[in-house]
């Protein structure tokens, strides 16, 4: 072992020794070189100040706690919430190489690879909150919890499980074998009491815990995670709207360069168009240049248009950052195009975090990013009409454009329901709940996909290093290619799709912490490379074990009217079984870790979503884990889409049948002539 390594080792031997209490280390409160999180307004009364204080301080023996209520009151009053600034680690957070993590058994060094990943600060959005992307997508509710988990991860054997309530360690429980590691909820709160105003006030107490899709599971890969499914839901909009896969001299305009949305840039570039992305907050935008991710800023709306005008002209693929609020940008193209008739424009959509829309996650164009900053903290409620007003602004630009000719389309980011809220013109006329003006992604360019199994599987190469990552790429490669030459057409342009990533996203820096890549692959896909990739560690081409997961958003992951289940029309859009099922199917089929949460991508009380990891360490065993989890995974969505009238979910899983002796599936029967239901009705 060389001696930086030995250097490392101590220092994780010490951090995971548990809660450092004797002494305390310093508190150097917030580091001021790192992004913060918005100041939260929980609106606590006096009785529930006391209780946030005195939940915090059960993580510590009565001694400690005449020197911590101060600070941590402070921090509530200040930031609102309590984050233990004190306890956040002084080394360097990123994913060390598995083997220097001082754990009993390799699993649970994968799981700390995965965590140490996620809280990253070249990875995370506001590491000191704990925050990984969307703004309030938490790891942990705070620091002492982040200790903790590294203490019972390292001590771990075989037969625990490490059981995890919003945040919080619960503790090591004996279990079996194959049992999961570590299994996982957030914000599981009864439903009649999911609203976001009890969130804020349940994040405060330190009960609950937001955590996102993959932020809270530990599974992030970075903003790669999303570069290939903005690259394959622009491919899509293209041969949809524009009738075509050749993007050259085409405009793609959005917004937001934060977490997930600082992928939109390279994905853009990918696909060979313009894309112009809003950012109203300087410093991920520098972040986004700096990682290379994005080629171009200003701050100019003029150097804006005529960008566009030369990149349009010259067919160059672009990424231009504009510094500024999207709504000007919008409003700005509008006026270009009543002025001299250019429509510059093709394809548009959002990605601000409207989940979160009145704590920083969309900023009104009324104000600067300083001024709407200060405003939600010291008027929230004029914070809040000022955003509707802006929503209305933003919808009332984009409807000008679309109706020249512009095709918009909602990226399940709670973008179109809260501009409903607003009092924005986004009804469908004759349109169901989950239908709006402008269709959601899924209904129009994913869905599809979703329903042939396609979706985002992960792998991420614990040893940390580079050639594991390119071997895998390879594997990856493969096995796509080998599968292509026998499925129809329309899975293999899907296919197509996913080996032209994977052949480029090595030459585009994907890699922003642990050494990750992402294809949408089905489900035949996905258990060949597991097992493919799992024999590569058997055999010493991959040096260390492999972690498979995937997003949360997925064919079977996510129940979300608005985003993954908006094309299910049998009145079960709004149903949550199917990624309840998901977790305890995965749970007792071989998965490492699962969890469940509430809310992800379009907000608390808005979604539930499942997911899962998976240690590909060589052995037999892993492979035959990989086998029987992935396939359920997958059919599993599959089945229930089939079941809610979809033709194409219904040829797929009648496929798998065929292939799976075991599998049965209940297939619906349709009916054939609508008008038996209106004369059943009549009388």
């Amino acid at each position: 072992m060389h001696l930086h390594q030995h250097a490392l080792l101590k220092q994780d031997w010490e951090l995971c020794g548990g809660l450092p209490l004797n002494p305390l280390p310093p508190n150097r409160g917030r580091d001021p070189n790192v992004p913060h999180a918005p100041v939260r307004t929980p609106n606590l009364t006096a009785e529930e100040e006391r209780l946030s204080l005195r939940n915090a301080l059960r993580y510590f023996p009565p001694a400690l706690h005449s020197t911590l209520a101060p600070e941590f009151a402070q921090e509530l009053r200040q930031y609102g919430h309590i984050y233990m600034y004190r306890f956040c680690p002084s080394i360097r957070m990123r994913a060390y190489p598995i083997d220097e993590y001082p754990c009993q058994i390799r699993h649970a060094a994968a799981i700390m690879h995965m965590i140490m990943n996620n809280l990253d600060p070249a990875v995370a959005q506001f590491p000191q909150e704990l925050v990984t992307y969307g703004g309030n997508g938490q790891v942990f509710s705070n620091w002492a919890q982040f200790r903790l988990v590294l203490h019972y991860l390292s001590t771990m054997s075989e037969e625990q499980t490490l059981v995890m309530y919003s945040g919080h360690p619960l503790g090591l429980f004996p279990s079996l074998p194959s049992s999961p590691r570590c299994v996982i909820t957030n914000g599981m709160v009864i439903p009649n009491y999911s609203s976001r105003e009890s969130y804020e006030k349940m994040f405060a107490l330190g009960i609950t815990m937001y955590g996102q899709m993959t932020a809270g599971s530990y599974c992030y890969i970075g903003p790669q995670g999303i570069v290939h499914g903005t690259l394959l839901t622009v491919l899509n909009a293209g041969r949809r709207y524009l009738g075509t896969s050749d993007l050259r001299g085409r405009v793609f305009v959005t917004s937001g360069l934060g977490g997930m949305s600082g992928a939109q840039a390279k994905a853009a570039v990918i696909a060979g168009c313009v894309g112009v992305i809003a950012e109203v907050d300087e410093a991920p935008l520098k972040k986004r240049h700096e990682q290379g991710w994005l080629m171009e800023i200003t701050k100019d709306l003029d150097h804006c248009m005529q960008r566009i005008r030369q990149a349009k002209r010259s067919k160059m693929a672009l990424s231009l950052g504009y510094h500024g609020n999207i709504v000007d940008l919008w409003e700005r193209l509008w006026e270009e195009y009543e002025r001299t008739g250019d429509l510059l424009v093709d394809l548009g959509s959002d990605q601000t975090s409207l989940h979160n829309p009145f704590s920083g996650g969309y900023y009104p164009v009324q104000l600067s990013f300083e001024q709407a900053n200060q405003l939600m903290n010291s008027d929230p409620q004029r914070f809040r009409t000022v955003v509707h007003e802006s929503l209305r602004r933003h919808i009332a630009a984009i409807n000008k454009l679309s109706e020249e000719g512009m095709y918009f389309w909602d990226y399940g980011n709670a973008f179109l329901l809260e501009a409903k809220r607003a009092g924005a013109e986004v009804q469908k006329s004759g349109g169901g709940a989950t239908e709006f003006k402008y269709p959601s992604y899924v209904q129009h360019i994913m869905g599809d996909i979703f329903s042939l199994g396609f979706g985002p599987f992960r792998w991420v190469c614990t040893s940390g290093n580079p050639s594991d990552l390119a071997e895998t790429d390879d594997i990856a490669t493969s096995v796509l290619e080998e599968i292509s030459a026998s499925v129809t057409e329309r899975v293999r342009q899907q296919y197509s799709d996913n080996i032209r990533w994977i052949r480029e996203a090595g030459k585009h820096n994907m890699v922003v912490g642990s050494q990750a890549r992402i294809l949408y692959s089905d489900q035949r896909g996905r258990v060949s490379i597991a097992l493919a990739i799992n024999k590569a560690v058997a055999d010493g081409r991959v040096t260390a074990p492999v972690v498979i997961s995937r997003d949360h958003h997925d064919v079977s992951g996510t129940d979300s009217p608005f985003r993954e289940t908006s094309n299910i029309y049998d009145g079960s859009a709004f149903c949550a079984d199917m990624a309840v099922q998901n977790v305890i199917g995965d749970a007792f089929r071989g998965a490492t870790w699962v969890s469940l949460h509430n809310g992800g991508g379009v907000g608390w009380g808005e979604v539930i979503n499942g997911g899962f990891g998976l240690v590909l360490d060589g052995s037999e065993e892993a492979g035959k884990r990989a086998r029987t989890m992935l396939n359920w995974d997958v059919s599993n969505g599959v089945a229930r889409r089939c079941w809610s009238g979809n033709s194409n979910a219904y040829e797929t899983i009648q496929l798998t049948m065929e292939d799976q002796p075991h599998l049965r599936v209940t297939m619906p029967y349709h009916v054939q002539d609508e008008h038996i239901l209106y004369n059943a009705l009549l009388h």
